[in-house]
């Protein structure tokens, strides 16, 4: 009788184990790391910059650093979305993300084989 107990729960243990790993094979994130050739802004970082513009409210209030993000670009090299990963606030969170996503990529390649890549990108804001 305790050895069918003990095979019974091993059995649920080991079913459990397996179903949780296709689970997490289905959950993961499309978007690679990195990639051989990441992805590029067209234009360069400078194109970037000139899509966003400083918020009113930050500069009244002195607020400079850096935005941290996190960009998941598509094979095609459109910006699919875009997360915050460390803010400023005043508006200045908003206006990196908007400018981010107005920027064409070239697209990440592995083997030459446009591939959907998250990469992360740092936008300064300083007062002159």
């Amino acid at each position: 009788m305790k050895l069918f107990n003990l095979i019974s729960i091993l059995f649920v243990f080991i079913t459990g184990v397996v179903f949780s790993g296709k689970a997490y094979a289905q959950a993961q994130d499309p978007y690679l790391p990195f990639a051989e050739v990441m992805p590029q802004p067209e234009g360069g970082l400078g194109s970037i910059y000139k899509h966003i513009t400083y918020p009113e409210i930050a500069k009244k209030a002195g607020i400079e650093g850096k935005v941290y993000l996190l960009v998941y670009v598509n094979e095609k090299g459109g910006v699919d979305d875009v997360k915050v990963l460390k803010g400023l606030g005043a508006g200045c969170d908003e206006a990196a993300v908007d400018g981010i996503k107005q920027v064409k990529f070239s697209p990440g390649k592995n083997k030459g084989v446009p591939v959907k890549v998250k990469l992360s990108i740092s936008v300064v804001f300083k007062l002159q």
